[in-house]
């Protein structure tokens, strides 16, 4: 079973996500379903007329919408799609220029996520510290290449979808953990780069290898 994703063209809608507080309300219905304003408010640590500004805007991009069947009072707001993809390999300057500023959005958000687990990870059991933290892998690939290993990566963590999908599904002891992939080019000498003998590769002990 894979999840639903909504994918980004617009430079408008693009643009529109790359917000701080607009992912990290769509993070918040993803892993937790329908809430309103008020509550995300609370999780957040934000005003709700903030929150319910920015839920509007996800709502005019189509990446939320009002849940079917709520009190009148104060409808719950719910993700339309379990994940959101856009492409990066456009031609249009717009359309490239959106999907940048998105990409730094996004990768601010993961860096803020990784410092706020380092500050509380040395409260973790010492089973999930040991599997748990950050590594890379120097690769030698081709752009096809890279893509089709992109795609495996993908295909084997999709086993997992169910217990997104499905909370009943989960091991008693599961918790939500994210994988955050980064495919980052090493400079080339003929960008003007002095050839360099091949920095050593950084692992956290214990850590599993590559971050996704």
């Amino acid at each position: 079973m894979s999840l639903s994703r909504t994918k980004l063209t617009d430079p408008k809608a693009l643009r529109g996500y790359a917000h701080p507080l607009r992912m990290a309300l769509l993070g918040l219905l993803r892993a937790h379903g329908p809430m309103t304003a008020t509550q995300a408010a609370e999780q957040l640590g934000e005003s709700v007329p903030n929150c319910s500004f920015h839920l509007r805007q996800l709502a005019k991009y189509g990446l939320a919408e009002r849940s079917p069947g709520a009190d009148a009072r104060e409808r719950p707001w719910r993700a339309t799609a379990l994940a959101t993809s856009w492409d990066d390999d456009s031609d249009d300057p717009q359309v490239r220029a959106a999907t940048d500023e998105l990409n730094a959005a996004q990768l601010a958000l993961y860096t803020r996520r990784a410092e706020e687990f380092l500050l509380r990870r040395a409260d973790e059991s010492a089973a999930w510290r040991a599997v748990t933290g950050f590594s890379d892998q120097s690769l030698y690939v081709t752009a096809d290449e890279l893509a089709e290993l992109t795609r495996r990566l993908d295909e084997v963590l999709s086993e997992y979808d169910d217990r997104i999908l499905d909370p009943s599904r989960r091991p008693a002891d599961a918790r939500r953990v994210s994988l955050i992939q980064l495919a980052v080019l090493s400079p080339s000498p003929t960008d003007g780069a002095r050839p360099a003998t091949p920095a050593p590769t950084t692992e956290a002990p214990e850590a599993p290898g590559g971050a996704r």
